[in-house]
């Protein structure tokens, strides 16, 4: 068999005090490791929070982790926001996108180098996202400058466009940590993206640490006080 597959699923609830522990979300993904190197990722995920969200995402990299092209479709409170396609070449990002707010839209952006990472607010995608840390360089923190993501707003909810920004990760180390799923070993990660237009609070981020960087769980602080959690995980094809 020339690839591998895992299908997990992933509980978003909230850390607020009148809330605390309520199911705010849900999402299901399958992570597609291919013969050549490179990795598909599918995401179906839903916000329950006024003005609910909906969104499904298509992710493919190279065997680098560079991003290759994505999909993103959005749902808010019910109705259609916007639907787009994006593709990442060696010196250009691209998008074809049509949404409820703009109407028909074609955006290019020239690239010094191939893309690092592209954000799509899919959770699981945040885990993969860390994959940007260069861990030979051990405890500390970094700095990704021109990454691209497709919507600057918090939950994802506008565009979908393409948005640059830069943004630290700090590494804390390696944890073996247990959640719904299972006893992982796992990275842990801290994200901090004060560059977006309104700043988002600090998000700490765990994932396996087998190279595949499932997002093991997440949490943010401040005033969003979410926590995301890896509630089962199933390796339905490959070794």
């Amino acid at each position: 068999m020339t690839h591998r597959t895992l299908i997990g699923r992933i509980q978003y609830l909230s850390e607020k005090p009148d809330r605390f522990g309520q199911e705010r979300g849900r999402e299901v993904f399958a992570m597609t490791h291919h013969g050549d190197g490179s990795r598909t990722l599918t995401a179906h995920c839903e916000i329950d929070d006024a003005p609910s969200v909906i969104r499904d995402v298509s992710l493919t990299v190279d065997s680098q982790w560079h991003p290759q092209d994505c999909s993103v479709r959005l749902m808010v409170g019910g109705d259609f926001t916007g639907s787009g396609w994006f593709r990442f070449s060696t010196h250009e990002a691209e998008c074809e996108t049509f949404t409820r707010a703009e109407g028909r839209l074609r955006q290019r952006i020239g690239l010094a180098q191939p893309l690092r990472c592209f954000g799509n607010h899919a959770i699981s995608s945040d885990g993969w996202l860390m994959n940007v840390y260069d861990l030979a360089q051990g405890i500390g923190t970094q700095r990704i400058e021109r990454a691209l993501i497709s919507s600057p707003d918090h939950r994802g909810a506008t565009g979908p466009t393409l948005f640059q920004l830069s943004f630290g990760v700090g590494y804390l180390g390696r944890e073996k940590i247990t959640v719904k799923a299972g006893t992982f070993d796992a990275h842990h990660f801290q994200v901090l993206a004060p560059d977006l237009p309104e700043e988002h609070p600090p998000y700490d981020v765990w994932t396996t640490a087998d190279g595949d960087y499932v997002m093991l769980k997440g949490r943010v602080t401040g005033y969003m006080k979410t926590y995301y959690e890896l509630i089962s995980l199933e390796r339905v094809h490959g070794g």
